[in-house]
């Protein structure tokens, strides 16, 4: 009954959030200064809208842009010379910096400080951490979006103990606080320290990295391990099989390297959600991602997709000279493996979903080349989210 009320829920709000037609695009996954990532909050920032998205979390470990942060600038001529430009931009006034024994010794802004700079009607910074815990010697990396305050790592006797720990303390904190927020599973194929089986046995999880753009991620799996869009209908036959809402793809970039560019480096811009909102704030994103009512890509751009009458359609923006591939992916009853049903090299494709299908998702491949790719040879994709035959 419990997850009857839920799809109902989801529906609802589908076709609530459908009545609108503004696209917003976002990162969910990315880091800065205040963890891992190699440069200050405010350039990512400034980056990041001047190239068209309109939100934007900043993941960082274990940690929120708050409180008094020192960053040691490297001992090296490229970040020496970017602190340089660093300062000439945003001026004495703003930076605050102190020289010790030659080194350079910056002081973090907070999200408090700079998100003033760049926040406005088309751009938005939602709080996030990327809540960093592992299990013996596998890494379990799950970020927290529009998280309140910080969720600590979690422990546990199994990967899916330390992961369903993860979600449960996140659903906690939405309950307490009364704002929505959510949790996604990243790369699970970093370290192969997530296995399918691992996240089939969890509750409770909607969202993961259907593909990431770190190099180190292993998206397309290896002769051992499964890769990302095969892991993600395994897991959705096994979720609706059992009743389970069913899990949704992302694409993020997880930039850590600002000042390095190439295939070696995790850089800006190799993937993202545009998400159907009523209003850009963090609320209406979260109710649209938990409708499905978004797709990932790593550079094709849909007019629209649409989920009425029974019928998947996918309207793709096209480019001059660039051809598109749709593919309809999805599972008949009975069989427990995911296909490709219908194959249309065209801009537009529709496709029926009868009672005879688990569930169907849309793939679209462009010719096109992925500009500084995650692998050589990549070209610009897109996913739709899976959907379910409707009465």
């Amino acid at each position: 009954m419990r997850e009857l009320i839920f799809l109902l829920m989801m529906i609802a709000c589908a076709d609530h959030i459908s009545a609108q037609s503004t696209w917003y695009k976002g990162n969910l996954h990315t880091h800065s200064y205040w963890s891992d990532g190699d440069e200050f909050p405010e350039p990512i920032m400034d980056w990041y809208k001047t190239h068209g998205y309109n939100f934007v979390g900043l993941s960082d470990h274990n940690t929120l842009a708050s409180g008094e942060k020192w960053r040691l600038i490297a001992k090296s001529k490229l970040y020496e010379e970017s602190f340089a430009k660093y300062l000439e931009k945003y001026g004495n006034n703003w930076v605050v910096y102190k020289i010790d024994s030659g080194r350079t010794h910056v002081k973090l802004k907070t999200l408090a400080e700079y998100r003033p700079m760049f926040e406005g009607k088309n751009f938005l910074i939602i709080q996030s951490e990327e809540i960093t815990s592992r299990f013996g010697n596998n890494p379990i990396h799950m970020n927290a979006t529009n998280v309140q305050t910080i969720i600590a790592p979690q422990e546990g006797n199994s990967v899916t103990e330390v992961m369903q720990r993860t979600v449960d303390a996140v659903a906690k904190q939405r309950a307490e606080t009364g704002k929505p927020v959510i949790v996604h599973l990243n790369h699970p194929n970093f370290g192969y320290g997530v296995s399918l089986q691992d996240i089939i046995d969890l509750k409770g999880e909607r969202f993961f990295e259907v593909y990431n753009g770190h190099p180190a991620v292993n998206n397309y799996g290896d002769s051992l391990h499964p890769g990302m869009e095969e892991m993600w209908d395994k897991i959705n036959i096994a979720y609706l099989t059992r009743g389970q809402p069913m899990m949704y793809g992302l694409a993020t970039d997880d930039s850590h390297n600002y000042h390095q560019f190439g295939k070696a480096f995790a850089n800006s811009g190799r993937g993202w959600v545009m998400v159907k909102a009523n209003t850009l704030t963090p609320a209406a994103l979260i109710e649209a991602l938990e409708a499905g009512s978004f797709y990932a890509s790593t550079g094709v751009t849909l007019e629209d997709v649409s989920y009425k009458n029974h019928t998947l359609t996918v309207s793709v923006k096209p480019e001059p000279g660039i051809v598109y591939t749709i593919e309809f992916i999805g599972v008949l009853k009975g069989t427990g493996k995911s296909s490709v049903l219908k194959t249309v090299k065209e801009a537009t494709a529709s496709f029926k979903v009868t009672q005879k299908y688990l569930f169907v998702r849309a793939r679209i491949t462009s010719t096109k080349k992925k500009e500084n790719p995650y692998q050589e040879n990549d070209v610009e994709m897109a996913w739709t989210q899976p959907v379910e035959f409707r009465e």
